[in-house]
């Protein structure tokens, strides 16, 4: 049981890495959008960069959360 509870920590680690990495991805967009002189294939990427992290966030919280049958 201990190596469950290893692997829901690294789990857990990793999910407050890549919320800071959208936090972090969001920002920059804003800024980039904000800025006026913006790139739109920039942005269209970091867009997609952003969803590709939080689809992630969802599979890890998944994993960490047990399905439930009612």
């Amino acid at each position: 049981m201990a190596d469950s509870s290893a692997d829901d920590d690294a789990l857990r680690a990793k999910l407050v890495q890549l919320r800071q990495q959208h936090r972090d991805m969001d920002a920059a967009i804003d800024a980039l959008e904000a800025s006026g002189a913006s790139d739109p294939l920039r942005i269209r990427r970091l867009k997609k960069m952003k969803l590709a992290i939080k689809d992630e966030i969802g599979f890890i919280e998944d994993q960490l959360v047990p399905d439930i049958i009612a």
